[in-house]
């Protein structure tokens, strides 16, 4: 039986709620072909300018030794990215409106200030790294590239009128190219495999722990984004399967799983894939200060060659631009579930890559070209602040049956999250006081 048409959806998330219906008795593969889609949407956001810069010093430094810190903080994010889908589907609220709902004034004004700071903090990321790639493409000063930068509001306002399921698409794209990169990377400088299964085994590095416990913590700090709970408990409301036998929301679910795991996953892949690359480019030919993503991308031309760095630095492009699109969306679902605000998403645009542009042109003139490693590094040191204010409520929400009615998470899961949000927050203090160190 075919699906009645559905009329083509708007760029912003807001106005698509249920627009793209599954219905439950057509074959899995054809549910998931149609379902998939919000779980790429929030893995570009593991993927962004941030992680490359602790995942390339890791790898230099330690080699394939923090290997399993990134997988690890995959699977940690992939756990609170699921309770963010199980939030949106079974409440029908985002994260944003959720937060609304149960708190007082002084409540919402918090969470809405830090869910703001995540995301600037996040494109002052983005800024620095397409900056950076225009820089090591064109050849132009790094300053010059962050205005440059400015120019990607052009790209949000092309998507104006187009289906979500385009916007999908064009980032799927370009996870695909950043996929394409390091797979041509790791053929041109293959790793000692052997070393790399071994890496995955938790443990520290024989040398210099205090450096490797900083930057494992880095490496957490850069990995979950607290923005990507509010983006994921709104887009995956786009999706609606009906005719389910047990029910709408739990078979939606069943595909919210393998659409986050799938995506999250290949996320995983891609930071494992710039670590290893460092590991095998960098630590293995004894150049274990590398520590910044220009200095990679000058120190793998003799090593790899010209045909390595320029992937290298379309792969760093392709990052960037990927993320711009997602934080778009995510900023207007902060904007309309705090402020109960509606603007068209190339003006949210505007209004976050200026206030992104000011910090980063400001601390590259200031600092100077090579200071864009430090800027990075201290933009996921305040991503990582906001996170706890993103996970309590959070999950506060999935574990009240007044808001999940039979879909609240159960006593085990509740001390699952607890206990993750305990060790996310001091492991933020202990980050605090290893950089301020």
């Amino acid at each position: 039986m075919r699906l009645p048409t559905i009329p083509t959806a708007p760029f912003c998330p807001s106005e698509v709620k249920g627009s793209i219906v599954i219905e439950a008795g057509v074959s899995r593969w054809t549910k998931l072909r149609r379902f998939a889609g919000p779980g790429f949407l929030v893995a570009i956001g593991y993927m962004d300018p941030g992680n490359w810069a602790t995942d390339i010093e890791a790898g230099s430094k330690f080699g394939y030794a923090l290997l399993w810190v990134v997988a690890m903080s995959s699977l940690a994010a992939i756990f609170l990215q699921m309770l963010a889908a199980r939030l949106g589907l079974a409440s029908g609220m985002d994260l944003a409106q959720a937060s609304y709902t149960r708190y007082g004034p002084f409540g919402k004004v918090l969470q809405w200030i830090t869910a703001e700071i995540s995301i600037i903090a996040c494109d002052i990321a983005e800024v620095l790294g397409c900056a950076l790639a225009f820089k090591l493409l064109l050849g132009v000063p790094v300053a010059w590239g962050i205005v440059l930068t400015a120019l990607d509001t052009m790209i949000v306002l092309g998507l104006q009128g187009k289906g979500f399921r385009q916007v999908e698409a064009i980032v799927l794209a370009l996870i695909g190219t950043m996929m394409f990169c390091f797979v041509a990377q790791l053929a041109l400088v293959p790793p000692d495999w052997h070393s790399v299964v071994r890496g995955l085994v938790p443990g520290a590095p024989a040398h210099d722990r205090k450096d490797a416990i900083v930057l494992a913590l880095g490496i957490v700090g850069a990995t979950i984004m607290p923005h990507n709970l509010y983006l994921h408990s709104s887009v995956v409301q786009t999706r609606r399967v009906v005719g389910g036998v047990r029910g709408d929301v739990h078979e939606t679910l069943a595909l919210v799983r393998v659409d986050t795991w799938v995506s999250l996953l290949v996320a995983m892949l891609v930071n494992a894939a710039i670590l290893i690359l460092a590991g095998s480019a960098f630590h293995a030919t004894g150049q274990t200060g590398v520590n910044d993503i220009e200095q990679a991308y000058k120190l793998i031309t003799p090593i790899a060659g010209g045909g390595a760095a320029l992937l290298f630095g379309l792969a760093l492009l392709a990052s960037g631009q990927s993320s711009t699109l997602t934080g778009t969306i995510a900023g207007q679902v902060i904007m309309d579930g705090f402020m109960h605000v509606k603007i068209p998403c190339y003006q949210r645009r505007l209004i976050t890559r200026g206030l992104a542009l000011v910090p980063a042109l400001i601390g590259v003139l200031w600092l100077g070209d090579g200071a864009v490693g430090q800027l990075l590094v201290w933009s996921q040191v305040l991503l990582s602040l906001q996170l706890p204010f993103a996970m309590w409520p959070l999950i506060r929400s999935v574990s009240d049956r007044a808001v999940m009615k039979d879909h609240a998470i159960g006593l085990p899961t509740q001390i699952a999250a607890w206990a993750l949000f305990a060790v996310i927050t001091g492991t933020n203090l202990m980050l605090i006081a290893g950089v301020a160190g």
